[in-house]
Protein backbone atom coordinates (compact mmCIF):
# COMPACT_ATOMS: atom_id res chain seq x y z
CA UNK A 1 0.00 0.00 0.00
CA UNK A 2 1.64 3.42 -1.38
CA UNK A 3 0.71 6.34 0.99
CA UNK A 4 0.94 10.27 0.40
CA UNK A 5 1.95 11.62 3.68
CA UNK A 6 1.61 15.74 3.31
CA UNK A 7 3.29 17.72 6.67
CA UNK A 8 4.02 21.41 7.15
CA UNK A 9 6.93 21.96 8.97
CA UNK A 10 8.40 24.83 10.31
CA UNK A 11 11.44 26.06 8.01
CA UNK A 12 13.27 29.46 8.18
CA UNK A 13 15.39 28.58 5.89
CA UNK A 14 17.73 27.04 3.14
CA UNK A 15 19.78 24.52 5.43
CA UNK A 16 16.55 23.40 7.32
CA UNK A 17 14.33 22.88 4.22
CA UNK A 18 17.59 20.26 3.11
CA UNK A 19 17.39 18.61 6.72
CA UNK A 20 13.56 18.11 6.84
CA UNK A 21 13.92 16.64 3.29
CA UNK A 22 17.03 14.32 4.84
CA UNK A 23 15.25 13.48 8.06
CA UNK A 24 12.24 12.25 5.76
CA UNK A 25 14.57 10.06 3.13
CA UNK A 26 15.72 8.37 6.30
CA UNK A 27 12.95 6.70 7.36
CA UNK A 28 12.08 3.20 6.47
CA UNK A 29 9.91 2.46 3.60
CA UNK A 30 10.10 6.00 1.92
CA UNK A 31 10.50 5.79 -2.59
CA UNK A 32 9.91 9.81 -3.21
CA UNK A 33 10.37 13.11 -0.91
CA UNK A 34 9.65 16.56 -1.98
CA UNK A 35 8.65 20.27 -0.94
CA UNK A 36 5.52 21.41 -2.45
CA UNK A 37 3.30 24.89 -1.25
CA UNK A 38 3.84 28.67 -3.04
CA UNK A 39 6.42 28.93 0.65
CA UNK A 40 8.15 25.47 -0.26
CA UNK A 41 6.81 24.55 3.66
CA UNK A 42 5.37 21.26 3.21
CA UNK A 43 6.85 18.45 3.17
CA UNK A 44 5.52 15.17 0.75
CA UNK A 45 6.44 11.99 1.58
CA UNK A 46 5.52 9.09 -0.27
CA UNK A 47 6.25 4.92 0.10
CA UNK A 48 5.19 1.71 1.60
CA UNK A 49 4.38 1.18 4.68
CA UNK A 50 5.61 4.69 6.32
CA UNK A 51 4.57 5.63 9.71
CA UNK A 52 3.40 8.82 9.54
CA UNK A 53 3.35 9.86 13.60
CA UNK A 54 7.03 8.48 14.36
CA UNK A 55 8.00 10.55 11.00
CA UNK A 56 6.11 13.55 12.25
CA UNK A 57 7.51 13.47 15.90
CA UNK A 58 11.16 13.40 14.07
CA UNK A 59 10.44 16.20 12.28
CA UNK A 60 9.92 17.75 15.44
CA UNK A 61 12.65 16.87 17.19
CA UNK A 62 15.41 17.60 14.64
CA UNK A 63 13.96 20.35 12.00
CA UNK A 64 11.38 22.12 13.92
CA UNK A 65 6.97 22.68 14.53
CA UNK A 66 5.35 19.90 12.71
CA UNK A 67 1.70 19.40 11.39
CA UNK A 68 0.53 16.33 9.47
CA UNK A 69 -2.34 18.00 6.76
CA UNK A 70 -3.29 14.50 5.11
CA UNK A 71 -2.37 10.67 4.60
CA UNK A 72 -4.02 8.79 1.53
CA UNK A 73 -3.52 6.23 -0.12
CA UNK A 74 -2.32 6.28 -3.85
CA UNK A 75 -4.19 4.75 -6.12
CA UNK A 76 -2.70 3.32 -9.71
CA UNK A 77 -4.29 4.03 -12.19
CA UNK A 78 -3.54 0.90 -15.04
Amino acid sequence: MTQKIVMKVQMNCQKCQTKALTVAAEANGVNFVGLEGAEKDKVVVMGDGVDAASLATNMRKKVGHTDIISVAEVKKGN
